[in-house]
């Protein structure tokens, strides 16, 4: 696998920092790396791979030199250096929701539809981290038994809306011991010892932008325009790891066993389901690790075609920061850094502007 210059834009946040430690853990060939943040981060050093790297501010010179750029901040600051990378040349492989409904833009998850980084025009999407364990769960039971119909409520953790909510968390836990916990500021309500059925802001149809994400996005990965998919998204007191209880439907019955049997053999899943001895995935076991886990998978005694499961995946690395890895590593196998020729990359660039 070829060495490349990269830059990492956001560095210091929690998925930018989660990046960083898997960089190292998978000895990503990486040449040159570039560290940009915020300006209030700029100047920080951060140890990398033996050597302390000194955070630059972002903006379009923190481009120069760079062959992959991975973006995990606002939506606006992906729009900005999105655009920049794809007139530097570089390849953006990016975090943000800016472009992941874009027709134009792959929106990828390696196990799923790794094939699809070979038409990207510049810039790569990373789904959203309530998405990748759910697709990931779904597709290899799609290929041997199309899915018709998913209806998923997630339980995700605080990490998913970034640092200060992890530190609210922490704040308004020691605070209810202590005579009150302190007022939401990072979340609508006080998470601690509670649950928050809304994340993001609700939409015209009583959907919230979460739970659009969801639908919408599996769909896109899924090659299924067509797929009916309902979610519920909840913000739940855990720092990290999302989980989901899931229903699927398929055109044909299909037996628990079967599924377990082919999920098993799927590549980053891991079946963890005994409930009579107390095994299935949670969170507190599932943080930290790369794979998405699988468990009470059981009949769907509501409907004659349907299965149940209850899916868990750290958010921080598969569903956002080892899946941005996984890409990078996707494209390189393929050997298609490059888009096809400066008219694609003309191309890209003036649907940036339009």
């Amino acid at each position: 696998m070829r060495e490349v210059n990269i830059a990492v834009i956001g560095a210091t946040g929690a998925v930018g920092m989660e990046f960083l430690r898997i960089l190292e853990e998978r000895q990503f060939p990486a040449d040159h790396i570039r560290l940009t943040a915020s300006q209030r981060s700029v100047g920080k050093r951060i140890p990398v791979r033996g050597q302390e790297l000194v955070v630059q501010a972002t903006g379009p010179e923190s481009l120069e030199g760079v062959d992959i750029a991975f973006i995990s901040a606002t939506s606006r600051v992906s729009l900005e250096m999105g655009a920049a990378a794809v007139e530097a040349g570089a390849l953006a492989i990016d975090d943000s929701s800016a472009f992941r409904m874009r027709p134009d833009v792959p929106l990828v998850v390696p196990e799923v539809n790794g094939e699809d980084v070979e038409w990207h025009q510049g810039i790569i999407a990373i789904p959203n981290c309530a998405t990748t364990p759910l697709v990931m769960a779904a597709q290899p039971l799609h290929r041997h038994n199309p899915v018709s119909r998913i209806v998923a409520s997630t339980y995700q953790s605080v990490s998913g809306a970034g640092g200060a909510a992890m530190t609210e968390l922490r704040e308004q836990t020691r605070g209810a011991f202590q005579g009150g916990a302190p007022p939401p500021q990072a979340q609508p309500h006080q998470i601690a010892f509670n649950v928050i059925p809304r994340i993001d802001d609700f939409g015209p149809d009583g959907y919230t932008k979460e739970e659009t994400k969801v639908r919408e996005e599996t769909r896109k990965i899924m090659h299924s325009p067509g797929l009916a998919v309902a979610a519920t998204c909840v913000r739940v007191p855990v720092y990290v790891s999302h989980s989901a209880a899931v229903h699927m439907e398929f055109q044909h019955p299909m037996d628990a066993d079967e599924a377990r049997g082919i999920l098993a053999e799927a590549p980053g899943i891991t079946v963890v389901d005994a409930p009579e001895e107390g095994l299935y995935p949670m969170p507190v076991d599932v943080g930290g690790t790369d794979d998405v886990y699988v468990g009470r998978i059981r009949k769907d005694t509501s409907h004659p075609n349907g299965l149940v499961m209850w899916v868990v995946a750290d958010n921080l690395r598969k569903g956002a920061a080892l899946n941005a890895i996984q890409i990078a590593e996707e494209v390189l196998k393929r050997d298609c850094l490059k888009p096809g020729g400066k008219a694609a990359v003309a191309a890209a660039s003036q649907s940036l502007n339009d």
